[in-house]
């Protein structure tokens, strides 16, 4: 997310499944653990929540998340990242009706892959990068056609994913090349949740739903203990802040230091 918190929150509230948790509530079941992280206007990474979900959430759920994180001063968010989560945009436009929401770009090409032949997997990655990169929507669409006409008889799991997908996709292609780096890459978000599955898969599963979450937030408390990694974001920060800025005048509150 890029969110304002108590200021400004330029979010990724990535909100991102980190992985299945085995949860003992009566019997042992796999469960979804979801994470929300956010990027502050200063540049600060922050861990906003986490939740544990049994798979089928959908807007309620996600309104209750999300009016939990206003209360706690997340007075706005400009882009909201997610993972094509079921009922989440409704959500977010309910609580923050001016954020952005924006289908992870590596997620989508990644579940597209599942859908292929392994020998087939670098040439449709090849065919979707260019839907990726075009400077417009409607040079976004000429290239999906073209990607369509030579893969939907073999894939047309692959089309209809991104034709669901395409209402959220296509914000990223207006955005300047500095914001579509800063959404584009999931480094962060995915090196905190290799830390919590190393957690989680240590202990095996749990008694109950409390203790899991525990877990990983004794996992979450001990990432970056030096605080370099945190100085060496920040300081690749400025570029994509003056982009944002520009992109969402008169929504960025800076903080003095």
């Amino acid at each position: 997310m890029i969110a304002n918190r108590p200021s400004n929150v330029l979010s990724r509230p990535h909100h991102k499944i980190v992985d299945r948790t085995e949860i003992r509530d009566g019997k042992v079941a796999s469960r979804p653990i979801y994470v929300a992280m956010a990027v502050t206007v200063d540049g600060t990474r922050d861990i906003l929540g986490t939740w544990a979900g049994d798979g089928g959430e959908g807007a309620k759920h996600w309104l209750q998340v999300f009016t939990e994180l206003k209360n706690r001063g997340v007075e706005d968010v400009l882009i909201l990242v997610c993972d094509g989560l079921k009922g989440l945009p409704d959500a977010v436009e309910t609580v923050w009706p001016r954020t952005v929401v924006q289908t992870c770009i590596v997620h989508l090409i990644r579940n597209s892959i599942r859908y292929c032949a392994r020998q087939d997997w670098d040439k449709v990655a090849k065919d979707l990068k260019p839907v990726c990169t075009t400077p417009s929507e409607a040079a976004a669409t000429t290239r999906f056609l073209e990607f369509s006409e030579k893969w939907a008889t073999k894939y047309p799991a692959v089309v209809k994913l991104w034709s669901d997908a395409w209402a959220e996709m296509v914000p990223f292609l207006s955005s300047d090349v500095e914001i579509r780096k800063a959404i584009c890459s999931t480094n962060a978000i995915e090196s905190v949740n290799a830390r919590i599955r190393k957690a989680v898969r240590a202990r095996g599963h749990f008694p109950s739903e409390g203790p899991a979450l525990k877990c990983v937030c004794m996992a979450l408390m001990s990432l970056d203990p030096t605080g370099k990694g945190r100085r060496r974001w920040t300081m690749r920060w400025k570029t994509p802040l003056n982009a944002f800025q520009i992109a969402f005048e008169g929504r960025l509150t800076l903080t003095s230091h």
